[in-house]
């Protein structure tokens, strides 16, 4: 057992200083002076500490990504230890352009390896291509018969990269995720990539136009990335869909138009959209290529999960977003969203992924995931098998 003391708690929503009581990878209570044993329980005295949620990161390229500019740029594997220093104890994992030397089974496995090393995941079928390419021959089988499917992504859309596709594949994708996703009693939630391409969301507002499917069946990503496709994600946020920004393109792409995510969501909340419609994801491990007019390479980086929290501080601490709501976007509303159950709030009952902020510059200070410390202290108590 685990005893967290006298920390200032967010569950997100500010809960004042209170003791947070972990056994069996979940947490039994969040309560004012809880008491245990000594011999029974560890109790660390978290005095002057904030006490958060674990991070959700619901956009990671755990297998690796990239190739746009061949073999030499497929970008490496995600560490544990990347996961750890980044406050992040569950990720979403998901293919991204490559699906042919990227396998939906060796996404699984990887997924299976970091649940070993210490932290929670889930995956995405598919990737960029329409029609898709699954493990069991179907969405629907997929999300039925794998547990650790979810939905359906990341699929490409407005991009050159995309493989450009019609209105009814696109509308067959999203139906056979939803009722895939009813069946399983999942999320079943379409991410979708969003390129630079001029029709930015019109494929998007068609399906949601035309058919009984609603907004909320899909995760538009990449909604900074430039001030035209910022606009209709708001619009497309005050209908009721959700929105996602991504973080490691951040400071990369800011010549080139890119929103910062802390910017964004306070201009987000102030045009009025719910700060529950809003996610911030890495797109960590994924490749940050840069094209020329005629879409050839000319350059490329490697995203970072360790890119999610520092906008999350920025927007509280440069951009004035309370920290329950600016918390919000990286715990709560992405379990929510995509129905991880058990994940992203500090309460009873759910699984014990915390972190512990210093006050003041909110830098990271320990991560506990499923009740075991990964980070202590700002040491790192665990690291992944070949690290």
């Amino acid at each position: 057992m685990l005893l967290i003391k006298n920390a200032e708690v967010y569950t997100p929503a500010r809960a004042g200083r209170v003791d947070v009581l972990m056994a069996g990878g979940r947490i039994l209570r969040v309560e004012p002076e809880i008491r245990m044993p000594a011999e029974y329980c560890e109790v660390f005295d978290a005095a002057g500490l904030v006490a958060v949620p674990g991070f959700v990161d619901a956009h990671v390229h755990i297998l690796g990504g990239g190739g746009e500019g061949g073999y030499a740029t497929r970008t490496p594997e995600l560490a544990l230890s990347d996961a750890i220093r980044g406050g992040v104890t569950t990720v979403v994992g998901c293919l991204g352009t490559d699906g042919v030397t990227r396998s939906l089974a060796g996404l699984l496995a990887k997924a299976r390896g970091l649940d070993e090393e210490g932290i929670s995941t889930f995956v995405l079928t598919g990737h960029y291509a329409v029609p898709l390419q699954t493990l069991t021959g179907s969405i629907e089988r997929d999300l039925l018969f794998v547990d650790k499917i979810i939905g359906v992504g990341e699929v490409a859309i407005s991009d050159h990269r995309s493989t450009q596709p019609t209105f009814d594949e696109f509308v067959r994708l999203a139906a056979e995720s939803r009722r895939g996703g009813i069946l399983s009693g999942k999320a079943g939630i379409v991410n979708i990539h969003l390129g630079d391409g001029r029709r930015g969301l019109d494929l998007l507002r068609r399906v949601i136009a035309e058919t009984e499917i609603p907004a909320t069946q899909f995760l538009p990503t990449h909604i900074n990335r430039n001030p035209g496709l910022f606009e209709e994600g708001i619009a497309h946020a005050k209908g009721g869909g959700f929105v996602d920004f991504t973080t490691s393109s951040i400071p990369a792409y800011i010549a080139d138009g890119e929103v910062k995510c802390s910017q964004g969501l306070r201009r987000m909340l102030d045009a009025g959209v719910a700060g529950t419609q809003i996610t911030f994801t890495s797109d960590g491990q994924g490749s940050l290529p840069t094209f020329d007019e005629q879409g050839r390479t000319v350059g490329v980086g490697v995203g970072r999960v360790t890119s999610l929290f520092p906008e999350v501080r920025d927007a509280v601490l440069q951009e004035r977003v309370p920290l329950d709501v600016a918390l919000r976007v990286i715990t709560a509303n992405p379990a929510r969203i995509l129905k991880l159950r058990g994940k992203g709030q500090l309460a009873a009952g759910h699984d014990a992924d915390l972190v512990l902020l210093t006050p003041g510059d909110l830098e990271i200070h320990s991560v506990v995931a499923r009740g075991r410390w990964l980070m202590k202290a700002g040491a790192a108590l665990a690291r992944g098998t070949f690290e």
